[in-house]
């Protein structure tokens, strides 16, 4: 799995909003000066969250963008799959729509056991937890293993 910079940048934009609070809105200069996004490409990013129920936007002095709902009912999967589509694919498909044969038959579901753990982390975290740093135990677990931070 790789993480576009696009996803990374509406996860970032997302979690700007998630610690400005429900009320709040954001201009799309600030959020793009807080987090280093250039201001052209989270405007698309931002129209995209909006289009996708995620955020809500208001025009005018006081306008800019806030969360649609409270962020502890948003999942980082929500918004990746909002700003990038689904959170796995193989060579641009979803795996249900794969299919191999021979040596490679279980190849399948090796590739729906990756979704399966993928989507169960991403979609368990939420935009509260990011933006308060209180992941949940069972993701931080993953990263006590000195071989989680390591490039093979």
């Amino acid at each position: 799995m790789r993480i576009s910079a696009r996803a990374d940048y509406a996860v970032r934009a997302a979690l700007e909003l998630a610690a400005a609070g429900d009320e709040t809105s954001l201009k799309a200069e600030a959020i793009a000066a807080a987090q280093g996004i250039p201001h052209k490409f989270l405007e698309g990013i931002l129209g995209d969250l909006r289009r996708g129920g995620l955020v809500v936007s208001q025009r005018g002095g006081k306008g800019g963008y806030r969360l649609a709902r409270p962020a502890d009912s948003i999942a980082i999967a929500d918004v990746i799959r909002v700003a990038d589509g689904p959170l796995v694919s193989v060579r641009g498909m979803r795996p249900p729509e794969l299919s191999y044969c021979g040596p490679a038959e279980s190849l399948l579901p090796l590739w729906i056991a990756v979704r399966a753990n993928v989507r169960k982390i991403l979609g368990e975290v939420t935009l509260a937890h990011v933006a308060a740093a209180k992941l949940p135990d069972d993701v931080l677990s993953l990263t006590k293993d000195p071989e989680a931070w390591t490039n093979p």
